[in-house]
């Protein structure tokens, strides 16, 4: 290594002879284009007078065996840093010199490297600074005669390339060679496998020899220099250290089925998904925090529990006694979203607390509300629906608002289970299904506090929607005296309430009706019905229908040829009933079950009827199936009521308390009875209606049947509504369902 250094000591003079013009063509170069010169690594070097082809082969030769020398002195001195040089050095050098900042307005400064520890005891006896910086000349890398007391300029960090002159034949700025030379030292530099950092480290040590000799204007201008650099020099150490981790990967980028939304038919899409393709990789993605689970029980079952912890378990007793939970499966049977990709047979996992909020048909993946995409082969849409609200209530301002649940997920249970405990009055309003089953279930907890429980609706009855007067009538007359909802108090039911205002007064929710009736509660519970999902369409692309709402789609449950839809956002050609959008849960079975199985190439329509059911407390029950519509014509047969009649009762007997789920399996071989042109009229009835069967007939033809009271019989009722004939009497059919027996 000092043998390099006498030897550059030697041929400095014929270095010095090209640094005039090296510094009037990089002046010129500079205040031309008035920016920093650039250094690109490539050069032509010359040591001597033009055509000394000698001297450039000779001094080529030296240059390279310095850095040939200087790598293998780092290489051994530095303790495995080879990846590193710059880093490893700073830490053991006392002063380490770092590049000047490209950002400085000062003209140009080049600097050493951080030299080893030899050079820097040098530096340290000398008191003179290893590197200076020209003010005047802005040359990036120049070497400098001692005679002409201009700033010794060595090589900067940022082009880590060894030192080089420019040629007089040539003019071009001086910088590094490129690796791409074809010049001897970028071979040398390239067989040493060492960081070319290295070699300028090596090529400073005669830069600082000459600068231990040079006279004090260099000194006093590298003394400023290097103050300048230190106070660069102080980030550069410091930045490496910190390399932020990547962030995990919690959901797969690619899924072949991808299933939107995380309610019943989802879930029943992916069970019907594996069931035909065992090894598949299910997908579902849900912006609830819940694994899949089923809604009934959130307005029957739970509040009949004795157990105070059922809001944290969730668990329940059925009619039959039997317990369960409300979800589908534990956490243990799905997979992990992040391991969906990697497990060997597949499997289901489920995304939740996300929601997708873009959907590209075209590109065949959706946007999630965080931005990130998820890209899929099939499709299902199962998104559900939005509880609706009262305008009159959006409109009554913040105080309202915070007072009104819109009952649908398990936080509302929650919500509504805490404020019945902690209000003394709560006012639902609407009359259905989830009305009339919330009415009593909170008139049942009435009865161990001092809960007022208030129902108020348009109709005239209870469910008066969908069951023949009469029978709404005597429906609302049982709410009323609680014998089935709770036997003390039971609950203030308001017939043909229409609201036309409410607001907020004195610490009460006030509910003014048309006919100026005046309510004061503490609670509202708006069950006004569905509204379905359809945000989707407007970015898939995708028909709503007009009249009934939710995702048009074909009897196969079709919307795109790789996308499906199911459950309440579907609005689906029924081959028997036409076309239709059905809110229940058993309809969320069967489309869900369906929809699993075209995707997977079944292409099957949809033809089975789905049923669904309401309980009005453990003894007051019935099953639906097709359209039930009020105002259809209907004809009801009724019997005597037996213990056995109950709810609880059928529970008891099929052993399961989502009747759904075991009724959709059945099949009905029973003979029904001749046709006829004509339906008998509606029988009257006593005021005993204990159990018996209610037939909804649109063109004489029997499209939708109610069994009050009467269990484990729908695939009779499926079978008729299937057959779509005339009955010449329709007591004769109601035999079917074995009303009549003890």
């Amino acid at each position: 290594m000092w043998t390099c250094k006498n030897l550059w000591k030697k041929l400095a003079p014929l270095a010095r002879s090209s640094s005039t013009l090296c510094r009037q063509n990089a002046r010129g170069v500079l205040f031309n284009n008035e920016r920093r010169l650039p250094l690109v690594p490539q050069a032509h070097m010359s040591s001597g007078t033009p055509g000394s082809g000698g001297d450039n082969n000779l001094y080529y030769l030296l240059v390279g065996a310095t850095c040939v020398g200087g790598g293998f002195y780092v290489k051994t001195s530095v303790q495995g840093s080879v990846s590193e040089p710059i880093a490893a050095e700073s830490e053991e050098s006392s002063e380490p010199i770092a590049a000047e900042s490209e950002e400085s307005s000062e003209p140009i400064a080049a600097e050493s490297e951080e030299s080893s520890e030899p050079i820097a005891a040098e530096s340290e006896e000398s008191s003179e600074p290893i590197a200076a910086e020209s003010e005047e000349s802005s040359e990036p890398i120049a070497a400098e005669s001692e005679e002409s007391s201009e700033p010794i300029a060595a090589e900067s960090e940022e082009s880590s390339e060894p030192i080089a002159a420019e040629s007089e034949e040539s003019s071009e700025p001086i910088a590094a060679e490129s690796e791409e030379s074809s010049e001897p030292i970028a071979a040398e530099s390239e067989e040493s496998s060492e960081p070319i950092a290295a070699e300028s480290e090596e090529s400073s040590e005669p830069i600082a020899a000459e600068s231990e000799e040079s006279s004090e204007p260099i000194a006093a201008e590298s003394e400023v220099s290097l103050s300048a650099m230190e106070e660069t020099a102080e980030p550069a150490t410091v930045a490496p250290a910190e390399v932020p981790a990547p962030t995990p990967v919690e959901f797969p980028s690619h899924a072949p089925y991808l299933l939107i939304g995380g309610g019943t038919a989802s879930f029943a899409a992916a069970r019907s998904i594996r069931a035909r393709d065992p090894g598949a990789r299910v997908l579902i993605i849900t912006d609830e925090p819940d694994l899949p689970y089923m809604r009934p029980p959130l307005s029957k079952e739970l509040w009949f529990s004795d157990d105070p912890s059922v809001v944290d378990t969730l668990r329940f007793k059925q009619w039959n006694g039997k317990e369960r939970s409300i979800y589908f499966q534990p956490p243990s049977f799905y997979v992990s979203p992040q391991d969906l990709e990697k497990v060997e047979n597949g499997g289901v996992a489920v995304l939740t607390g996300k929601k997708v909020v873009h959907m590209d048909v075209r590109g065949n993946k959706v946007t999630l509300s965080d931005d990130t995409e998820i890209s899929y082969d099939k499709c299902l849409i199962a998104t559900g629906g939005i509880p609706r609200n009262l305008q009159v209530i959006e409109r009554a301002g913040e105080e309202v608002t915070k007072r009104t649940t819109l009952f649908r997920k398990v936080e509302d249970f929650k919500a509504l289970d805490k404020v019945s405990r902690d209000t003394k009055s709560i006012t639902i309003i609407g009359g259905g299904f989830l009305g009339s089953e919330l009415a009593c279930a909170l008139g049942r907890r009435s009865a161990d506090s001092d809960l007022e429980v208030i129902q108020m609706f348009p109709e005239k009855g209870n469910m008066g929607k969908v069951l023949p007067e009469y029978l709404s009538n005597w429906t609302t007359a049982k709410v009323k005296s609680g014998s089935h909802c709770q036997p003390r108090l039971g609950v203030a039911v308001i017939t043909e309430a229409l609201v036309k205002a409410v607001s907020f007064k004195d610490g009460k929710v006030e509910i003014k009706l048309k006919d100026g009736r005046v309510v004061k509660t503490d609670h509202i519970v708006a069950a006004v019905g569905l509204e379905p999902s359809v945000e989707l369409a407007k970015s898939a692309g995708l028909e709503v229908d007009s009249d009934f709402g939710g995702f048009r789609v074909n009897a196969e449950l079709q919307a795109r040829s790789n996308i499906w839809v199911a459950g309440d956002a579907a609005c689906f050609y029924d081959i028997r009933l036409g076309r239709r959008r059905v809110e229940h849960h058993d309809h969320a079975v069967v489309s869900g079950r369906l929809a699993g199985e075209n995707m997977t190439g079944a292409n099957k329509p949809y033809w089975h009827q789905s049923m669904f059911w309401s309980d009005l407390g453990p003894d007051v029950g019935y099953e639906a199936i097709g359209i039930v519509d009020s105002s259809l014509p209907t004809v009801g047969v009724f019997a005597k009521a037996t213990a056995k009649d109950t709810p609880k009762a059928a529970t008891e007997k099929s052993g399961t308390g989502i009747r759904s789920e075991s009724e959709t399996e059945g099949t009905a071989n029973s003979p029904v009875a001749s046709s006829t042109p004509e339906p008998p009229p509606v029988p009257e009835q006593k005021d005993n209606y204990g159990k018996g069967v209610i037939f909804y007939l649109r063109d004489k033809v029997v499209v939708g049947i109610i069994l009050w009271n009467v269990f484990n019989r729908m695939p009779v009722a499926r079978k008729i509504i299937k057959d779509g004939e005339e009955h010449a009497d329709l007591n004769e059919v109601a035999k079917l369902f074995n009303i009549h027996d003890d």
